[in-house]
């Protein structure tokens, strides 16, 4: 049926329109759980909409209100408002022309039709209108829109933060005071989020998912470049643009608790069907060579890193050489001055009981011998402005041209230069870096850049990637392929310690569940970290699902002096303790990988998944849940104390020895430098072995 909007009142409110709810929308558990006689039912009134979706076994139900003065969306449930878009001039459904931000005014016509909501609505903007389609299911709503009679640069949905309560999710955030690399606000809305070129080609860990502590989620289904800004100058407003004219399309979730609407966001993207990495590299760190010695590394320097670090009884499964061991970049053949025997490298790396990985990219610099070969057979990415000419991109060492993986001459050469490589100097895995695509380059004919997420994901999931994982993202491919996540290099400051415990919980919780902090002691070409930022970042890991170690704390160089730094045996006494810890807890993290391939659930993740009744977990930045059974709250400041909340339930403090129940705040907890304070709930799964392995 249709309706204009403008009736009178009366026969709007007796109209009460009711169709049977679509199903095949929602997750596979969820879909099955609703039952075909449920039904939406459309209430319209004076000035508003109202859509109901009544509870079922698994699902809460929800009401969304969709105002028609100016059009906007307001969901509820149980009667209390979880979410609600913006209103005055940023306007809920907004879209940039000729340079100035519109926004979608009243609503002119609706339709209600086979489960559909269809809204037209008129703008800011002389002669174009808003069409958008609401359809609900039992869990959610998917929202698509698009404007008519002009074309927009820009389409956005703005939300009211505070409607729904804290914002989680997005990735690694860009912050004004330096976020990713020293600041990752949590929740998102305690800081500010400034995030343009949000898009699937970033370096960045990102996907466009956001949940709340109300339970609500978004998830923006694009391809294309977005603008994020999540209460920017502190106005409140969560804004989520899409740079292009085509249709905006976005679910939007609604649950009982955060885990749950994590849950339904994943039955969308993929779980992991396996994990990357091995028990081994579970249990034991990797030690890469970037941030002890940059790009100031030799074979000789190298071999050095590895006695000392046998010497003095630090383990490792792998010994990684990083940037600067080939000649040129692109070459894959070692510089001769600095690696006069690679061959004999290697060997020695094995026999003190490491594997031995190396540093790759597929990004070949103007000068490397291998660069016109490839741009002439045409094995490399196109230029956006003429695909007939080689992409050229600056980065951090240089201007280079990428392979184009979707080549398959380009693929088959650039792999097979990679196995030679590893075969003659026996290499037995590989750490990719950078990205499989850059805006600045031209898709191969028939692919689009998210292809290239898929892609890349395909080629590294060949090789052993030794613990470090990638950076790949967005695509359902870099869900599903199980890597380990790596973060973007931090600081050796306390500030970038404490960031890469809220931003592995920012991108275990948007669906990558197996994740390492950057090298432990931070990187980024800063001073080395003093002896309590490197005990407390090993002690910190020691208590994530992996350990990706750097920085020997035996001795290192201060990359800002080029001095040595030499730890004392304190140092080196602690972080062997972290790892040893780290190699006990491995049957508990283990169990924890084989659930996370059940479920897709985290591993490591906020207090609240597990207790989302607790309200003081909602704003707990210091603290996280290890599966179900270990909170782990080390020292991440330099202070001699620090303040421990406890969830309901009966907990084991490990380091005091005795039992405590909660709700608990434990004030003033002793944190000498040898103390980590971890937790074990003792009524949950995996009780015993996390005890077993703590005590």
């Amino acid at each position: 049926m249709r309706r204009p909007i403008r009736r009178p009142r009366v026969l709007l409110a007796a109209l009460s329109l009711t169709l049977a709810l679509p199903t095949g929308l929602g997750a596979p558990d969820r879909a099955e759980a609703a039952s075909s006689s449920r039904a939406a039912q459309l209430t319209p009134s004076a000035g508003e909409l109202t859509l109901t979706v009544p509870p079922g076994r698994d699902t809460p139900g929800y009401a969304l209100e969709v105002t028609t003065g100016q059009l906007s969306f307001t969901t509820r449930r149980s009667g209390a408002t979880v979410l609600a878009t913006a209103g005055g001039d940023t306007g809920a459904l907004r879209f940039r022309t000729a340079g100035a931000w519109q926004y979608a005014t009243q609503v002119t016509n609706w339709t209600w039709k086979n489960g559909i909501l269809t809204l037209t609505a008129d703008t800011t903007a002389t002669g174009a209108t808003v069409e958008a389609r609401v359809t609900p299911s039992a869990d959610r709503y998917q929202l698509d829109w698009q404007v008519r009679g002009t074309t927009p640069e820009s389409l956005g949905l703005a939300y009211d933060l505070a409607s729904a309560g804290h914002w989680y999710g997005h990735g690694e955030a860009r912050t004004p005071n330096g976020g990713p690399g020293t600041a990752q606000p949590w929740p998102l809305d305690s800081g500010e989020v400034v995030h343009p070129a949000f898009g699937p080609a970033s370096y960045y860990m990102i996907d466009p998912f956001w949940y709340t502590s109300s339970a609500t989620g978004l998830r923006v289904d694009t391809g294309h470049v977005m603008d994020v800004a999540i209460n920017q100058n502190k106005d409140g407003l969560g804004r989520f643009d899409i740079e292009s004219a085509d249709p905006y399309r976005a679910t939007v979730f609604v649950e009982s608790t955060p885990l749950e609407v994590y849950r339904d966001y994943v039955g969308v993207v993929g779980k992991p069907a396996k994990s990357d990495a091995t028990y081994r590299q579970y249990a034991e760190p990797v030690w890469n060579s970037w941030a002890q010695f940059y790009t100031h590394v030799d074979q000789a320097g190298l071999l050095g890193y590895a006695q000392d670090l046998h010497d003095n009884g630090i383990t490792g499964h792998t010994l990684q050489l990083d940037d600067k061991w080939e000649s040129n970049y692109g070459n894959m053949t070692f510089d001769p001055k600095a690696y006069p025997d690679p061959k004999a490298m290697s060997q020695k790396i094995h026999d003190l009981g490491f594997d031995f990985g190396l540093w790759v990219t597929l990004w070949i610099n103007l000068d490397s011998d291998q660069y016109q070969y490839a741009a002439d057979h045409g094995y490399l990415l196109g230029d956006a402005a003429d695909p007939a000419r080689p992409c050229k991109v600056t980065w951090w060492n240089g201007t280079a041209g990428i392979v184009d993986l979707a080549n398959p001459d380009a693929r088959s050469w650039y792999e097979g230069r990679l196995k030679t490589l590893m075969d003659t100097y026996g290499v037995d895995g590989l750490k990719f870096d950078t990205r499989f695509f850059d805006e600045r380059c031209a898709p191969h004919a028939g692919y689009k850049p998210t292809d290239y997420q898929r892609l890349g994901a395909e080629l590294a999931d060949e090789y052993d990637l030794q613990g470090v994982g990638i950076r790949v993202h967005w695509d359902t491919a870099a869900h599903r392929a199980g890597f380990v996540t790596r973060q973007v290099d931090k600081g050796t400051g306390w500030n970038s310690l404490r960031a890469s415990v809220t931003q592995n919980l920012a991108i275990s919780t948007i669906g990558y569940p197996f994740v390492t902090t950057d090298m432990i002691g931070g990187s980024s070409l800063q001073p080395a970290p003093t002896k309590q930022v490197l005990v407390r970042w090993a002690q910190s890991a020691s208590l994530m699902p992996l350990m990706y170690a750097s920085t020997s704390p035996v001795s290192t160089v201060d990359v800002t002096t080029g001095k040595t730094v030499v730890y004392d045996e304190e140092t080196t006494g602690l972080y062997r303790q972290a790892i040893a810890r780290h190699g006990r807890l491995a049957p508990y993290i283990w169990d924890q990988v084989q659930q996370t391939l059940k479920t897709g659930d985290p591993i490591m993740r906020p207090l609240f998944f597990d207790f989302p009744r607790d309200r003081s977990a909602y704003t707990i930045t210091d603290e996280w849940m290890l599966g179900p059974a270990v909170l782990a709250a080390p020292q991440l400041t330099d202070s001699p104390t620090r303040s421990v909340h406890l969830p309901p339930g009966t907990w084991y403090d490990v380091a005091g020895g005795r039992t405590v129940h909660g709700p608990r705040t434990l004030t003033s907890y002793a944190t000498p430098l040898g103390v980590t304070p971890v937790f074990v709930n003792l009524a949950a799964k995996g009780a015993t072995k996390a005890l077993r392995a703590l005590r």
